[in-house]
């Protein structure tokens, strides 16, 4: 037998032998995620139906480059994790499901991934020595289109010491007609792993993009490692499906570390989960969490945000702030902030509101001529992009990639859903006006 088909068979040995995730495990405790069967394709005897993007689309994952911005130093590997050199080659430096800081409830779901890995991508971001001097700045965008219809993609990203990274990572279905692929019209079983190595001096502004079909059951986990000095700012917009779990942990291991994660999360009679797991190693490092919640009536949302500060990190500094707004009846929300804190020299603020959309600022809107649906999306959009804006920290930037556009249509996809929902209980209750 060779070594990547051990591998597998290992992987779904230890979830037989360990178990899957408790229904009360404390991170999942308010959204389950499906048996462990879905993941591992056994659910549905017509899994291997496929969902190829373009047989050119490498693991599923295609380059490209952002506008006119010139696009630096990459050099990005496809990988068959069913060859065992490959896969060896697309595994090397990830620790084992289970290990580190995320120890904990996740694992079953990192094994279930090792165990159905089939194709991964690994990218290398930067150049020598002497361009990090020059902090060279690399523009780049990812888009992932799925090949199956459950599927385990990897990723991998590596950024050079000194190198700054802007990345758009967009995981949005792309219409039939176009030249790069068809669209998937099945449901789709995806539990993605990034893993993010940032080199000392390096940053990575990360912006993610993840719509998933309504009947999708998706789980993605990011993982990222900190040298000292090095910065990672997330921004995400994701909206709910069947099941939809984002998770993000980041360890700060170097001096002066920093990282941030800013979330807009829209859910119309859907479920969706973001967990973020900070753990703060290095001294004076520095961390913030914040996201907007944003349900309609019939929709689940979780925020879990948990941030550790370990003995010995001198000066560390971290802030929550999770917001949660219904923005039509009585959504389900959780909002969940967590502080662990062994050391004494530290500054630490955390927070959690839920509460209505602002009907004082709906009502102005429509004494200026605007529709009740127009206020809310003005009024929305307002908040959203506030939120991105401090994920980000560079008012440039998020108008160079175009944030306003994706927000909007966002916006609209949610407002809309939430009407198309809403339609059939107006239609029965008109009689009895």
């Amino acid at each position: 037998m060779d070594s990547a088909r051990a591998d597998a068979l290992f992987a779904r040995e230890r979830i037989a032998r360990l178990g899957w995730i408790a229904r009360n495990a404390e991170d999942f405790r308010h959204l389950p995620p499906p048996a462990a069967e879905v993941w591992l394709g056994e659910a549905d005897s017509n899994c291997e139906q496929a969902c190829d993007a373009s047989p050119l689309a490498g693991a599923g994952w295609t380059l490209h480059p952002l506008g006119h911005k010139p696009p630096g130093r990459v050099e990005a590997r496809w990988l068959d994790a069913a060859d065992p050199e490959q896969r060896a080659e697309l595994f090397a430096g990830l620790a084992e499901p289970g290990d580190g800081v995320d120890a904990d409830d996740a694992a079953p779901l990192a094994w279930a991934h090792r165990a159905l890995c089939r194709q991964g991508l690994r990218v290398r971001i930067g150049g020598d020595v002497g361009a990090a001097r020059h902090r060279e700045t690399v523009w780049l965008q990812l888009r992932r289109q799925p090949r199956s219809a459950v599927e385990a993609p990897l990723l991998v990203i590596e950024v050079a010491a000194g190198v700054q990274c802007v990345l758009v990572e967009s995981h949005e279905r792309i219409a039939a007609s176009d030249d790069q692929g068809s669209a998937c019209e099945r449901d789709l079983v995806q539990n993605m792993q990034v893993h993010v190595r940032l080199e000392e001096g390096a940053a990575l502004q990360h912006l993610r993009v993840v719509a998933p079909a309504a009947g999708d059951r998706i789980v993605h986990h990011i993982d990222a490692r900190l040298a000292a000095a090095a910065r990672y700012e997330q921004a995400m917009i994701a909206s709910g499906s069947s099941y939809h779990l984002q998770r993000t942990v980041v360890e700060l291991h170097g001096a002066k570390a920093e990282a941030r994660s800013a979330a807009v999360l829209f859910a119309a009679h859907a479920a969706l989960e973001q967990q973020v797991r900070v753990a703060h190693v290095g001294e004076a490092s520095q961390s913030s969490v914040e996201a907007l919640a944003l349900a309609d009536a019939g929709a689940r949302i979780v925020v879990n945000a948990h941030s550790r500060i370990a003995p010995g990190a001198d000066e560390a500094a971290l802030r929550q702030k999770l917001v949660g707004i219904p923005t039509g009846g009585q959504p389900k929300l959780v909002l969940r902030p967590h502080l662990e804190i062994h050391h004494d020299k530290v500054q630490a603020a955390h927070g959690a509101t839920w509460g209505a959309m602002p009907e004082d600022a709906i009502f102005y809107a429509r004494q200026r001529g605007i529709d009740e649906r127009d206020a809310r999306a003005m009024i929305v959009n307002g908040m959203a992009h506030a939120v991105l804006a401090r994920g980000l920290d560079d008012p440039e930037l998020l108008e160079s990639l175009g944030v306003e556009a994706l927000l909007e249509r966002a916006v609209a996809d949610h407002l809309a859903a939430s009407a198309r929902q809403a339609a059939p209980q107006r239609v029965q209750e008109a009689p009895h006006g």
